[in-house]
């Protein structure tokens, strides 16, 4: 079976720990994603659930916008876990 090179950039600290979760496995990185493609290949499909942050919706933002310019006019009331 002839291989080829895939080269992809990732965060560093990411890195390093999936290096250190696929140890910990036995696996070296270069396993664990190569039986992830062939997991993609053979279902046709990413093997898990994929789903955007629902903080991160429009409507989410506009609503904490609306709260932090409320809190700023002296309106609303600080989160007992936020530091003033």
């Amino acid at each position: 079976m002839a291989t080829a090179a895939v080269n992809f950039r990732m965060d560093a600290n990411l890195k390093r720990d999936m290096e250190e979760t696929c140890k910990a496995m036995g696996l070296s990185m270069a396993t664990a994603f190569t039986m992830f493609a062939t997991k993609v290949t053979r279902e046709q499909r990413i093997p898990f659930e994929i789903a955007a942050d629902p903080f991160f919706s429009a409507a989410n933002m506009e609503y904490v916008q609306k709260s932090v310019d409320e809190l700023r006019a002296g309106k609303g009331k600080a989160h007992e876990l936020i530091e003033e």
